[in-house]
């Protein structure tokens, strides 16, 4: 087993390891108290885990409650969270009880929410089923929904109790939702580890998926510790989100992956910034190569003068400015805010 501590508010540890789905109720005893559990997954996720972790709950002698959304990007909505909530209050749930989110970055992320403003806070447990979220949504607290006018609009900073990542979940995943989740952790390579990028581009990650995961999560855990809110180094962790959501918004998240709309969104802005002279010559050409080399997009549908505009909601966005994350060179990445204005000449519209 691989363990690590995010030192943040009490601190909570991640742990990872093959099969630990089928012990994961005693890990849970471990760090919670409660009586009532309310298990949140999506229909998919559900019917390969939902029996496996009921039982181990059950087995811990909490008493499961089980909420089942359709899954998808278009149940990522305030509704739903409300269903959530109204479902908690029908189970009277009390401050001491807990939330467990089993399934992908849509599921912890609205889990978590609902966990956030229901009797405005309590625990919740991460159960990433999806590479994505097992290499970067299910750390570091941040949850929420999407608005009509932009993704991720709706949420709160919310730290889970434990995170428990069971590579062997990853075998049920379609081979698009393990590309998805290689473009977040790409996208660590190209912010924080030149080493780590270079090994996703050198190897076949299928084979080193292990040490892909802990690497991710050990470097976002220390950006997190370090930025918990995101008023500085954290934002670092959004290169490529700014386009990439507003590609996502104008594809009413349906018809693109979050992934995808990332890895068009990191190409497009290493592509300013060699443009800018602000980023190494070839970076651009490197990132695209590694993209394509796991199946993923490198360029959107959209002109890019309806992507620059889309980026007008982003939350990124500060009073007259847009924070961009630029890279100097792969390994290394910084804040670049553009004055709003400047902003399509900066990407050459």
């Amino acid at each position: 087993m691989k363990k690590l501590t995010v030192k943040v508010a009490k601190g909570y540890d991640i742990l990872i390891e093959k099969g630990i789905l089928s012990s994961c109720g005693a890990y849970i005893r471990a760090v919670s108290q409660a009586e009532k559990v309310c298990l949140i997954s999506d229909s998919n996720v559900c019917e390969f885990y939902g029996e496996t972790v009921e039982k181990q709950l059950k087995a811990a002698g909490f008493e499961v409650f089980t909420f089942v959304f359709p899954a998808g990007e278009a149940s990522k909505t305030t509704d739903t969270v409300i269903q959530m909530a109204e479902f908690l209050a029908e189970k009277e749930l009390t401050r001491k009880d807990l939330v467990v989110a089993l399934g992908g970055g849509v599921t912890g992320d609205m889990a978590g929410l609902a966990a956030a403003v229901y009797l405005r806070g309590i625990d919740f447990v991460q159960i990433p089923t999806s590479l994505l979220a097992q290499v970067d949504s299910s750390v570091g607290g941040k949850t929420a929904v999407d608005l009509p006018q932009g993704k991720n609009l709706f949420g709160a900073f919310h730290q889970p109790v434990l995170v428990l990542i069971d590579p062997d979940t990853l075998d049920t995943l379609p081979p698009h939702y393990f590309a998805d989740g290689m473009a977040e952790a790409i996208k660590m390579g190209c912010i924080k580890s030149a080493s780590l990028f270079e090994k996703i581009e050198k190897n076949d990650a299928h084979g080193i998926i292990e040490d892909i995961i802990y690497e991710c999560v050990k470097r976002k855990a220390e950006v997190v510790e370090r930025d918990e809110k995101e008023q500085g180094e954290r934002a670092l962790l959004n290169f490529g989100h700014t386009a990439g959501h507003a590609i996502e918004k104008l594809h009413n998240f349906t018809t693109i992956s979050h992934g995808e709309a990332v890895g068009i969104g990191m190409v497009l802005l290493c592509e300013a910034g060699e443009r800018n002279g602000l980023t190494q010559a070839g970076c651009a050409k490197r990132i695209a190569a590694v993209l394509k080399q796991y199946g993923l997009q490198t360029a959107d549908t959209h002109p890019l003068d309806e992507i620059v505009a889309a980026m007008r909601s982003d939350k990124k966005r500060t009073g007259s400015a847009i924070k961009l994350v630029l890279l100097h060179q792969i390994g290394d990445g910084y804040i670049h805010p553009v004055p709003f204005d400047t902003v399509p000449a900066f990407f050459d519209v």
